[in-house]
């Protein structure tokens, strides 16, 4: 697997997604994926709030997120939130690289995916082609950022290994790939998270366990890609009485 890092000029509010694509992302190859970070998405899709308007970033953040679970204090500057089935700090509402402005999540970053693969892969006249847009992810107990896909098409999510035997021939239960993360990881690791400047990557000669499709992804899949906090192995500690938010997030398509 190749991962290709392509600089772009600082964006600005408002530009179109679809010719900065055509702008710098000038050839594509079969059964490639390009991976484009959310806060580009958002700049473009004007999802900005100008710093001077907000008294109180607390504010800003229990409007966006669909849950909060605790609030900044003398530990931590960052507050714990839910939103579109993501644990994430402060509802993914970023203030680096943006100069005057906070940047808001894409409304439907799954929309905004199937549009960019669609532009794609007519312009470069291709059968099997992936999107992902990708944003910066916490794991708990572990220092540091990863990657995470909130938006994709053109392939299978996960691969599942369920019913398959390991070395000892022994049937697998419950494990799959997530296929989005991973490579939302290996993007987000060469993109970088400072000055670099380079928030669109593409990926070439992806693992055989990539499944192209010829198609947006379903309803179905989408929910797939989740699980329900009482099926969670982190549920236990995320569970509160009443809480509704925990029960029935809300996914953007």
């Amino acid at each position: 697997m190749l991962v290709k890092t392509i600089k772009t000029h600082k964006i600005q509010p408002k530009e179109s997604i679809f010719d900065l694509l055509d702008t710098y992302v000038t050839k594509l190859s079969d059964q490639s994926i390009v991976a484009i970070a959310s806060k580009i998405i958002g700049i473009c899709e004007n999802q900005l709030v100008q710093k001077s308007e907000v008294k109180n970033k607390m504010t800003l953040i229990k409007k966006e997120a669909d849950y909060c679970f605790a609030t900044p204090n003398k530990l931590t500057t960052f507050c714990l939130t839910l939103k579109n089935y993501r644990l994430i700090p402060n509802a993914g509402i970023d203030e680096s690289n943006c100069n005057n402005f906070y940047v808001l999540l894409p409304k439907k970053p799954q929309l905004s995916a199937k549009k960019i693969w669609l532009h794609l892969r007519k312009k470069h006249h291709l059968k099997n082609l992936g999107v992902i847009i990708t944003d910066g992810s916490i794991t708990p107990l572990r220092a540091g950022v990863t990657g995470i896909a909130i938006g994709w098409c053109g392939f299978k999510p996960t691969y599942n290994y369920i019913g398959k035997k390991d070395i000892y021939g022994h049937p697998l239960k419950v494990t799959q790939i997530n296929l989005l993360d991973c490579l939302a990881t290996a993007a987000t690791l060469n993109m970088g998270e400072g000055k670099e400047q380079t928030p669109i990557a593409i990926i070439s000669q992806p693992p055989t366990k990539i499944t192209f499709q010829n198609r947006a992804p379903t309803k179905k899949e989408k929910k797939e890609t989740c699980i329900a906090p009482e099926k969670d192995l982190f549920g236990i500690i995320l569970r509160k009485k009443g809480n509704r938010a925990l029960s029935k997030p809300s996914i953007l398509i």
